[in-house]
């Protein structure tokens, strides 16, 4: 009789996620409840960071909002300060920055934010998941709820999980909408009816909807297949990295203790009792070493750490370390690279400093209006019509005017005499530019215009003037 040798492949888990059945279906993970001294930090943290988060659209400086990301008016409110979209290289290196400062964090400590302090982490383990473990038990018995028929019991718990769930991504939504649109327009938008402002009730109901959908099913599909941070970590990370690691010159090779027994000669400390994988809310086995599913959660930290404590022997078989100070016992953090991307980031906020003491509070463009080149007016003089568009980024009311540096030019404004920018506003007026024909030489000349603001100067604007040619 032929048998066939079967050939046990190591990284066979490289090629398969712990989410996915071998028959393509989904693998539905329901990790054990975990308590340790990383999992109260981790909460602690969370605590701060959600009251930050909603907190944050209630927090005014003279009655405007800390912070506004307003993408629908292309207006932003970052620490107090505005943007407008001619910041837009300030956003541009804002942006920089902050990838920046991912890259240098995630080549010394690994997904460590991904862990601590990434929302979709923070939401998910820390109020979902506690909700999920109050009304349905540990691991365990969510397995059995869910086997079991429709009853009664199985309505009940999943009901109230659903309304409870549904409260909490309304809530949410609200609170994502404020930061997005402003505190007041949410509070307009949820004292009237629906049909009074559409959009804004649809936008709510959209947001709640996806929040429900990403914590109550999609879940830890979000950080394994949504987000391009975990994919990124092969070009990130390298054997100094910190992450969340496996002692395997300690732990191997695995086996189970017995109880009479429990030091082994020729087994390391891991008694392989998969409870690191029990814990793993991505379902992963941390002893395989540094996984794209991994967010750095220290679940698995805590989990051996009480395991080990047991069974006499000593912590940290599971715990933050680089590859390099597994083997050697020594860490180096201040590599080339992260040196590189020390100077680099350096470079980035200085000249962010730079360009931000530099930055103009009022602009204005100054354009010809199109379909018009010049007229003759029957008093002898030439004029051109422009359109002006003035910013005023400050939160003060400015008086703004356009004078000409050449005394030969006069500007006289279209409409309204008076140019009065309101704070955090933008205005777009006309004006003519006028000389006289006897004193124009070329068809086409250059023209500086002076930006007044309360009465000085803060910029020159370039434009062109154009007219016949005085024959005189």
């Amino acid at each position: 009789m032929n048998t066939k040798k079967v050939v046990f492949d190591p990284d066979s888990f490289r090629n398969t996620l712990g989410t996915v059945q071998s028959d393509g279906k989904r693998n539905w993970i329901y990790p054990k409840s975990v308590s340790g001294k990383f999992y109260r930090w981790r909460t602690y943290l969370s605590w701060v960071l959600l009251t930050i988060l909603f907190v944050g659209p209630f927090i005014s400086v003279d009655g405007r909002p800390y912070m506004l990301f307003n993408i629908f008016e292309r207006k932003f409110i970052i620490f107090g300060a505005a943007f407008w979209p001619q910041d837009t290289h300030l956003l541009i290196f804002l942006l920089l920055i902050f990838f920046v400062f991912i890259i240098l964090f995630t080549a010394v400590f690994g997904r460590v934010f991904c862990g601590w302090a990434c929302p979709q982490t923070l939401f998910m383990e820390m109020v979902f998941r506690k909700i999920e473990y109050w009304i349905e038990g540990d691991a365990g018995q969510q397995r059995k709820l869910n086997a079991m028929p429709w009853n009664s019991e199985k309505l009940w718990k999943k009901g109230l999980k659903m309304m409870i769930f549904s409260l909490i991504s309304l809530l949410i939504s609200h609170i994502v909408m404020a930061y997005l649109i402003g505190l007041d327009q949410v509070k307009e938008i949820v004292s009237q009816p629906p049909t009074a402002n559409l959009s804004g009730f649809v936008g709510l109901i959209a947001f709640a909807g996806i929040f429900l959908f990403v914590f109550s099913w999609f879940r830890e599909q979000a950080c394994i297949v949504v987000c391009p941070y975990g994919r990124l970590q092969g070009v990130l990370l390298d054997a100094n990295s910190i992450n969340v690691t496996y002692d395997h010159v300690r732990g191997e090779p695995r086996g189970m203790i017995r109880k009479s027994r429990l030091v082994e000669n020729d087994k390391g400390d891991c008694i392989d009792c998969s409870l690191c994988v029990h814990v793993c809310p991505t379902g992963i086995d941390i002893r395989n070493g540094v996984q794209m599913e991994c967010v750095n959660c220290t679940a698995c930290i805590d989990a051996c750490d009480e395991v080990m404590y047991k069974v006499a022997r000593p912590k940290g078989l599971i715990r933050y370390a680089s590859d390099n100070s597994v083997l050697s016992r020594t860490q180096k953090l201040l590599t080339p690279r992260v040196k590189f991307y020390i100077v680099l980031l350096l470079a980035l906020l200085g000249g962010f400093v730079a360009l931000i003491v530099t930055r103009d509070d009022l602009s204005a463009t100054v354009t010809r209006f199109r379909g018009i080149t010049y007229q003759v007016r029957e008093t002898g003089e030439v004029s051109n019509l422009y359109e002006v568009s003035f910013i005023n980024k400050t939160f003060d009311v400015q008086q703004v005017e356009l004078v000409a540096q050449d005394p030969l030019y006069r500007v006289e404004v279209v409409g309204d005499q008076n140019w009065r920018l309101e704070g955090q506003s933008k205005f777009e007026g006309r004006f003519f530019l006028v000389k006289n024909q006897k004193d124009v030489i070329v068809n086409q000349d250059d023209v500086v215009l002076m930006l007044l603001q309360n009465g000085e100067v803060i910029d020159k604007i370039k434009t062109s003037f154009v007219g016949p040619v005085s024959r005189n």
